[in-house]
């Protein structure tokens, strides 16, 4: 037997990856294991290391960080996702002078580490008479980083698209902007949305650079709480780690929600529709300007003649 995509296994394949799968379960549960008992063995499940957790103070500034985290990440993908757009069109635009610069900001801002992006924000800066807070050296290095990458991700989801659909859009008159607007980029968004989203959870996670600039995050309390007697490094650091774990799976979800959503979606749907009967249309105009041309030759030849 065998499928559209791949054969389907027989029994020696069957007992074969079988066999594989239990050797790996066999594994992980042997390096977790081992894990545990290092952690036993250097004490790090004793109450002293954990000491910490236990005073609701400790949680109520970890809530705040964290709405601290929240805040510097929520403003930087939003201004992220809207430079993206910008320098994703400008780097399609057919002008070499918009073209070209935008080409230019986009690979260089794409090369720059987001750490020394922050660090010429928030030290480089005030050499040259600009004092800047941490919570803006964190967003706008941010936003320059994700924007700039979140920029090719959006190019190549337009360029991906069948030429035709432009070229249809064009046929039926429609300028550059309604055929960006209304045919190529809502399609480029929904093919390209598993790598928005995967550039918006690197956002988050590099909101944790911010602790290098004083920026009272996360990390930044991690490493507070790691100077308290008993120096529950390792405890603090797999607290911090799983709430960033939790939000990141959160905004999965989100994006899988929003994914099953916009498959549904009946403006979606009509949208698609839309842009089927443009292709057609836009065939139709085509067709008839090429007929219209050749019966103008057969007169002009007959004329001749």
């Amino acid at each position: 037997m065998s499928s559209v995509l791949f054969d389907v296994p027989g029994p020696r394949a069957r007992r074969r990856n079988m066999i594989l799968a239990i050797v790996t379960i066999l594994v992980v549960v042997a390096v977790i294991a081992f894990l545990l008992w290092r952690l036993s063995l250097t004490n790090q499940f004793s109450a002293a290391k954990w000491n910490v957790f236990t005073f609701s103070t400790v949680w109520t500034q970890i809530g705040e960080m964290l709405l601290n985290t929240l805040r510097a990440f929520a403003l930087a993908a939003i201004l992220s996702l809207a430079l993206g757009f910008v320098l994703a069109i400008g780097r399609l635009s057919e002008h070499a002078w918009v073209r070209v610069p935008v080409t230019v900001v986009t690979e260089f801002f794409r090369a720059v580490p987001v750490l020394v992006m922050m660090m010429i924000l928030y030290y480089g800066m005030p050499t040259l008479g600009v004092k800047m807070e941490p919570y803006w050296a964190v967003v706008i290095a941010l936003m320059l980083y994700n924007g700039s990458v979140l920029a090719e991700a959006l190019r190549a989801g337009i360029e991906s698209l069948p030429r035709g659909q432009k070229e249809a859009g064009y046929a039926i008159g429609l300028r550059k902007t309604g055929v960006m607007t209304l045919i190529l980029l809502p399609q480029a968004v929904r093919a390209m949305l598993p790598v928005i989203v995967a550039q918006l959870v690197v956002t988050m996670k590099d909101t944790a650079l911010g602790f290098l600039i004083t920026y009272q995050e996360l990390l930044y309390f991690a490493k507070l709480l790691s100077s308290q007697p008993g120096r529950p490094i390792l405890q603090s650091a797999l607290i911090i780690g799983g709430i960033y774990i939790v939000m990141c799976l959160i905004l999965s979800g989100i994006a899988k929600w929003l994914e099953i959503r916009t498959r549904r979606s009946p403006k979606l749907k009509a949208l698609a529709a839309d842009n089927a009967a443009v292709m057609h249309e836009g065939t139709d105009t085509e067709l008839i300007a090429a007929q219209t041309g050749a019966g103008k030759f057969d007169q002009g030849g007959s004329g001749i003649r």
